[in-house]
């Protein structure tokens, strides 16, 4: 048998010991890649169950109340009196409200947007009033302007015109709430257009409407339409407000969320159907915004 001597195991002379291959000190354990990567996936499964809970919350009640009722349940109490007159003063008002809002938005959203003034963030903190603002307080703040004692109110009625609890107060409770949402929108909209394009428009001798005509407004359009979208499905919910200050008039002040607080005191059937259709069109309404902002964004 061969002895191994001491100098049979050193390496022969002019062998670069950085030629050997590397040797992991810790044989059998995980490197620091792996150790990092191992880290970065429980990281993301931790992550993914603490969202679990508020994700839940949202989707177990929209789920239980879409399995409450059944589409042949939906179809015969959209039949019913009250439902129609609900739905018929819901899109009424709101179809109103919103061009009210637009007409009377625009100017505030143009404002915002492309000029710079003394108080502007006033200003701006009191077009966000509203959307913060309790409904109740609202209703409250209207009805002590408009109501038969009122600032307005009372002159309006000296003149024999009344507008609480008409479909006046309806609208107006409605473009309380819901216009912030469009001027937001449209604001940011007009701000985000180059004013460099509206200077070189005024160079080649545009005035001020045909800037905002040809240039301002159809570079807005996809901010105007989401606005828009946003402002009518949130007056289409409104519910303090028009409580207060328009009350719960079936056929003359009821809408469909008015409607569902008196049916659950006569006929659950009437609120579900209607809390129902509310839910489809606020996802629809959600959709849409979200596909034009999509749009933009592309462009």
């Amino acid at each position: 048998m061969k002895i191994v001597t001491e100098q049979e195991t050193d390496p022969p002379l002019g062998h670069n010991w950085m030629d050997a291959p590397a040797r992991d000190e810790h044989d059998g354990q995980a490197s620091p890649h792996q150790t990092q990567s191992a880290l970065q996936h429980w990281t993301y499964s931790a992550w993914r169950l603490t969202a679990l809970p508020l994700l839940l919350l949202f989707a177990i009640p929209i789920l239980a109340l879409l399995m409450r009722t059944t589409p042949a349940l939906l179809l015969e109490n959209l039949n019913k009196e009250q439902v129609v007159q609900a739905i018929g003063v819901s899109l009424r008002t709101t179809t109103i409200s919103l061009v009210v809002t637009i007409l009377l938005g625009m100017p505030v959203a143009y404002l915002m947007g492309r000029r710079q003034f003394r108080f502007k963030r006033f200003v701006d903190t009191l077009i966000d009033l509203p959307m913060v603002m309790p409904p109740s307080v609202a209703g409250v703040a209207l009805l002590i302007t408009f109501g038969r004692k009122g600032a307005i109110g009372g002159a309006l009625e000296s003149l024999g015109v009344q507008v609480a609890f008409t479909q006046i107060a309806v609208i107006i409770a409605q473009v309380f709430i819901s216009a912030p949402f469009f001027v937001r929108a449209a604001s940011l909209g007009f701000a985000a257009v180059d004013n460099e394009i509206e200077q070189a428009a005024h160079l080649d001798g545009a005035d001020r409407w045909q800037v905002f005509r040809y240039i301002i407004l159809p570079l807005s359009q996809y901010p105007l339409i989401s606005g828009s979208t946003m402002s009518w499905a949130r007056a289409l919910g409104e519910f303090g407000a028009t409580m207060i200050f328009a009350g719960n008039l079936p056929g003359l002040t009821q809408t469909m969320p008015t409607a569902i607080f008196l049916g659950f005191e006569v006929d659950l059937d009437v609120a579900l159907t209607l809390s129902v259709i509310l839910l489809l069109i606020s996802f629809v309404s959600i959709w849409i915004v979200k596909s034009f902002a999509g749009r933009q964004e592309i462009s």
